[in-house]
């Protein structure tokens, strides 16, 4: 099963999550087009919040640029 993962860039998490905060849509929604797992989105989405601030979408795209990922 492990052999199935794939590797996703930063810039398709931070679009990703866009999708999800800008649309309004349910992460499960989002994640079954998108054909990823609802629980990693789930968590993409929820990142900025357990750190305590919302990133904004600049932030996002910036992080995404320098392929830094946030913990």
């Amino acid at each position: 099963m492990a052999g199935n993962r794939r590797k996703l860039d930063a810039e398709f998490c931070a679009g990703t999550v866009r999708i999800v905060t800008e649309t309004g849509k349910p992460i499960a929604q989002v994640a079954k087009d998108l054909g990823i797992n609802e629980t990693t989105l789930a968590s993409w989405v929820s990142r900025p919040r357990r750190a305590g601030r919302a990133e904004t979408a600049g932030e996002s795209e910036e992080l995404a640029r320098l392929g830094r990922t946030r913990s």
